[in-house]
């Protein structure tokens, strides 16, 4: 649990950050307290742009004050708290905010979902997931503003993976949805405030991190506490999103709705370049870090199995069912253009 001595730190971190809210303020200035599901460190390239972008332009009708993980809920509360109004932003996927929708399983890691980090953009825009998601969040009183990609999913290891034997028993920080589909090959997932992954690396209490790529690895000091790297991932990219209290939401001039929308549009691009370019300079150039990888022969037994869950997942619900179908159509599409879309 994070400690009162760690949240003022932390506070005071994301107020030197982002300090948005000053006396020079109007008055009349919309003012609105948004938390992300990232560190300090991460959130620096996650977040921060966006919202300095919106508060400069926005000026003295509105500014957004910014909190990092776990600084005024734990993010596993970050929706109800959203829902209630106590906070009236935020960024997080569905499943790390424990969101009460239908569309929950799919948010952060949903297993070879995507291949690419583009593939989470047009799943949204083209093939009718935003549609799903707008429904199932109007319902529970959330406006779902805006759905992006981030890293691919890869192990992160004290002790090196080069076999599927070679994940049981480890004890790995990881979404909840990824740590339900990784026990059926001996992961322990586990649960802990993203500020204390690393301690717990160094003690012992973990053996490794499914919950980035090598970016964020190297990004929030990871890197430093392990020593390995497993190439092969399940999952070519985290979706994520922007979400607001409707109430909020709703309250705001359009033009100051079509200004959050576009900086956190503008968010998702600068995380598709910052991404792409940083995983591979750091396979490549990094130094703290070994590379290994299962082969394909054992690794098509996880694709195998990620088939086999998409059907689990799909028999529970009818919208379940949609969106599983949805990823089918779109990944046998994809299979079907060939490259550069889809190898092999």
């Amino acid at each position: 649990m994070t400690t009162r001595r760690k949240f003022l730190t932390t506070a005071a971190v994301g107020a030197a950050a982002a300090p948005l809210a000053t006396p020079a303020l109007a008055q009349s200035t919309i003012k609105w307290r948004m938390q992300t599901y990232a560190g300090a460190a991460l959130a620096e390239h996650v977040v921060v742009p966006a919202i300095n972008m919106f508060n400069q332009i926005a000026g003295d009708r509105m500014q957004i004050e910014l909190f990092f993980a776990d600084q005024l809920v734990p993010t596993g509360e970050l929706f109800r708290a959203m829902q209630r109004g106590t906070i009236d932003a935020v960024q997080s996927d569905d499943d790390s905010m424990a969101s009460p929708t239908e569309v929950t399983v799919f948010g952060g890691y949903f297993p070879f979902a995507s291949r690419y980090s583009l593939d989470v953009p047009v799943l949204f825009n083209q093939y009718g997931l935003n549609e799903i998601w707008d429904a199932e969040y109007s319902k529970v009183g959330v406006k779902h503003v805006s759905a992006g990609s981030w890293d691919p999913c890869h192990f992160a290891t004290k002790d090196p993976i080069n076999s599927l034997a070679d994940l049981n028993g480890k004890r790995v920080f990881t979404f909840p949805t990824a740590g339900r589909f990784l026990s059926q090959f001996g992961v322990v997932p586990v649960t802990l405030p993203w500020e204390d992954i690393e301690v717990a690396v160094q003690t012992g209490e973990l053996d490794g991190i499914a919950w980035s790529g090598i970016t964020e690895d190297y990004t929030v000091g990871w890197a430093d506490v392990t020593n390995y790297f497993l190439t092969n991932n399940i999952s070519g990219a985290w979706i994520g999103h922007f979400f607001a209290n409707m109430d909020r939401w709703n309250e705001l001039p359009e033009d100051l709705k079509a200004l959050f929308t576009l900086c956190c549009e503008q968010s998702h691009y600068y995380r598709q370049w910052w991404y792409w370019g940083g995983e591979a300079s750091l396979r490549v150039n990094g130094t703290k870090m070994q590379l290994t990888t299962i082969p394909d022969s054992e690794w098509d037994q996880v694709e195998a199995a990620a088939v086999k869950f998409w059907d689990e997942i799909a028999a529970e619900s009818e919208t379940k069912a949609k969106v599983v179908d949805i990823f089918k159509k779109y990944n046998a599409d994809m299979a079907k253009a060939g490259r550069p879309y889809r190898y092999g």
